[in-house]
């Protein structure tokens, strides 16, 4: 019964993790939050856009420790690094077992959920902590543009029709081993979905996920903080019996390996923002590139903009000033396959008329 709550969200690149966890934060109304972020690459975006949350701070105003502690996980997959990187931070949680009243991770887009879940069924994790639930995000647009479909034929009948649609089959594998250890489906950017597009997106989704889970929509990531924490599944005694992709490569002896996955960090120099979204648009349209983020310095302006994209779509906003003293920078966070960062960054500047 005093077993620490640990929520995992997982879910394909783009999906909307961070704003979710963005939303639960700002109406934890005094409930005492740890969040864990996993990310690959060098700049840690989805830690940083938290922070701006009040979280990670190392101390608060009155000198007591930060009421939501973050820590990130950088250039790794924890499904890979479980032992390394994620036991010693969830060991020193628990040692704050009093503070904290429930755990959030964010796990990076290319994470298998169920080794990290299976993670606690450890002794000496299983004393002190359960899985709340397993909390999949969905593009709720990719999926009903036929992306992530579960028919082999249906996708490459897609991929002739539009080659921005072409994707390797271990990214099918993933989003559907992401499903598979759902315990809640939240389809995202359903405001960008036309009439009837949920339920469309909602019945391909039930093929994929176990038949007691349950599929609901968001818009920018706002749900109410109980309908997705507190949902007592206790995931690490159930996990074993979901089949996944990857249960079958651990069967014929194969790795789990991000290969496929490139993570590239371009910094172009400060450029308008059209521009920059001109050239954005280049590189995902000549380049196989998955995701896209970071921060950029825009010319002519005192403000941060932020730069999210994933497939075609970009959406960009400014955040906060540059501090005093901070260096204005532009930093862009690629991942896909096959890329290299300076032809990336040639098509961007070539794009941008830079």
């Amino acid at each position: 019964m005093n077993k620490l709550p640990t929520t995992i969200v997982t879910g394909f690149l783009g999906s909307g993790k961070t704003t979710l966890l963005r939303h639960l934060l700002t109406q934890a109304n005094g409930r005492r939050l740890a969040v864990i972020v996993n990310e690959f690459g060098e700049v840690g975006v989805d830690g940083e856009l938290l922070r701006q949350c009040g979280v990670g701070c190392e101390e608060s105003s009155s000198g007591e420790a930060a009421a939501t502690p973050l820590y990130e996980l950088a250039n790794g997959c924890l499904c890979c690094t479980v032992q390394e990187e994620f036991v010693p931070v969830l060991q020193t949680l628990v040692e704050r077992r009093e503070r904290i009243d429930h755990i959030l991770i964010e796990t990076s887009g290319l994470a298998l959920p169920k080794p990290l879940v299976q993670a606690f069924q450890w002794p000496e994790i299983r004393a002190n902590c359960t899985v709340d639930a397993v909390v999949a995000l969905v593009d709720g647009p990719a999926v009903l543009s036929g992306q992530f479909a579960d028919d082999p034929a249906a996708v490459e009948q897609q991929r002739r029709e539009d080659p921005s649609l072409d994707h390797d089959r271990p990214l099918q594998e993933l989003f559907e081993d992401q499903l598979a250890a759902a315990d809640l489906v939240i389809v995202s950017k359903v405001d960008e979905l036309p009439p009837g597009g949920f339920e469309q997106v909602r019945q391909q989704l039930a093929r994929l996920t176990p038949p007691a889970v349950k599929i609901i929509m968001a818009q920018r990531g706002e749900l109410p903080f109980d309908v997705v924490l507190g949902l007592e599944r206790a995931s690490e005694d159930t996990i074993d019996q979901r089949h996944t992709h990857h249960d079958e490569d651990h069967e014929q002896g194969k790795e789990h390996s991000h290969e496929l996955f490139d993570t590239i960090v371009v910094r172009p120099p400060a450029l308008e923002r059209a521009a920059l979204l001109r050239g954005l648009e280049a590189v995902v349209r000549e380049h196989e590139v998955y995701r896209a983020k970071g921060f950029a310095a825009i010319e002519g302006k005192p403000m941060r903009l932020v730069v999210q994209g994933v497939g075609r779509r970009f959406d960009s906003y400014f955040d906060r000033p540059w501090s005093e003293g901070e260096r204005r920078a532009t930093e862009l966070v690629f991942i896909g396959s096959h890329l290299d960062r300076e032809q990336l960054t040639r098509t961007l500047l070539g794009a941008a008329g830079a």
